[in-house]
């Protein structure tokens, strides 16, 4: 007998939905980043907020409430399927069916876990920045309380990376017929959430301490990062030439593209932290050049996936047909990364170095191509979340595997 509703036939892939929904709340974050000034700080406050509600025009005055309601909405869902995953994982790991499942190469979406736990950890934080007024004014103090989430967040991921790294290495078993996917990039993507969230103080703290602690301790996770999805994009290439795709697991084809965007930030920050307390400055020209060659290894990768995803007919299938699957919520991730490493590569790229004017018609252009993708993410995240968690309905549910 079929389970009543998709969701009902867990998967730790379900991390992704709330790792979704912070995403998004991140990515509104970017209009009140971009669009308000906050001088003297990097990231905007409930105080420079509040001003420029009070002194803007109707129409910015629409923005910053729009963005606001976003952030939170996003917020509490990405908490809400948080606290539902953790629920049901919980009851999963007692079952024979997770015992079969640490027995395969599926393991490592263990690390969802992790990923998404940074995530809201992250996303909590914006939080605090956009309703808590005065939160500024003890900033230094939650950077050490941060950085000590982040490292037991660290921990966790190390421990369940490390269980399935250590018994393909003495057990084997490792299907490489399996692997014709970039599944295995997932470890990759939760190292890099955790240390992007660890070079925050680097940007934003003013000790020199707490910025050196944040600079080598993302660093490791970079290089963490880096190794992973090294090894793993050429381990993955290898099993699609040899056994193609399949329609299932196409979406983590395009799992670059959001780990390009957490890398990236995380080296911003840390060029930022690396300028203001040790004199190592990054120039406008440079930071151009950087995004633009991360964004056109983005593109590459949406090109590459698209073209996949278009062969298996993913999305008459998936999305908008009869037939279920968790891994659709791994398309979400890379329409948010994309959303918010083009605001960075217009306004500290393009608008930086004054190629583009800001506000200027070329400008909204570019700006328009952000908003566009994501109020199709927002689409694609109820969508997913009505498909897999709402009234049952006759749909064939994928399992991850």
């Amino acid at each position: 007998m079929s389970p009543a509703r998709p969701s009902d036939s867990y998967s730790p892939m379900y991390f992704l939905a709330s790792l979704g929904a912070g995403g998004l709340s991140v990515s509104f974050f970017m209009w009140l980043m971009f669009w308000l000034p906050h001088p003297g700080r990097t990231v905007p406050i409930f105080e420079d907020i509040a001003t420029a509600f009070q002194t803007g025009t109707p129409l910015k005055q629409a923005m910053i409430v729009a963005a606001m309601a976003g952030i939170a909405l996003f917020v509490v869902l990405n908490l809400k399927s948080l606290v539902w995953n953790l629920s049901h994982f919980a009851q999963w790991k007692r079952t024979e069916a997770y015992q079969k499942f640490t027995k395969t190469n599926a393991q490592s979406q263990l690390m969802a876990l992790p990923l998404a736990l940074a995530m809201s950890v992250n996303g909590l934080f914006i939080a605090g920045l956009v309703f808590i007024p005065g939160l500024w004014n003890v900033v230094e103090y939650l950077f050490p309380v941060a950085l000590s989430a982040f490292v037991l967040i660290a921990v966790l991921a190390f421990r369940s990376y490390g269980a399935f790294i250590a018994r393909i290495k003495v057990e084997g078993g490792f299907n490489h017929a399996a692997n014709n996917s970039f599944g295995q990039i997932l470890p990759a993507f939760a190292f890099a959430m955790i240390g992007v969230g660890m070079a925050a103080p680097a940007a934003m703290s003013t000790n020199a301490a707490v910025v050196g602690v944040s600079i080598v301790a993302s660093t490791f996770l970079l290089m963490t990062s880096v190794l992973i999805a090294g090894i793993a994009l050429i381990l993955g290439i290898r099993s699609m030439l040899d056994h193609g795709t399949n329609a299932e697991t196409a979406p983590t084809l395009m799992i670059l593209i959001p780990l390009m965007t957490i890398l990236g930030i995380l080296m911003m920050r840390q060029n930022h932290g690396l300028g203001t307390q040790f004199e190592a400055h990054t120039s406008d020209a440079e930071t151009f050049l950087f995004l633009a060659k991360v964004v056109s290894v983005q593109a590459i990768f949406a090109l590459f996936g698209w073209l996949i995803l278009s062969r298996h007919q993913y999305g008459k299938r998936f999305i908008w047909g009869r037939e279920t699957s968790v891994m659709s919520y791994a398309l979400v991730c890379p329409g948010v990364g994309f959303t918010v490493l083009w605001q960075f590569f217009v306004h500290k790229g393009l608008v930086a170095v004054h190629l583009v004017d800001k506000f200027s018609a070329v400008y909204w252009a570019l700006i328009a191509v952000a908003l566009v993708v994501q109020a199709a993410m927002v689409a694609l995240v109820f969508t997913l979340n009505r498909r897999h968690f709402g009234s049952p309905r006759a749909v064939a549910a994928v399992p991850a595997e």
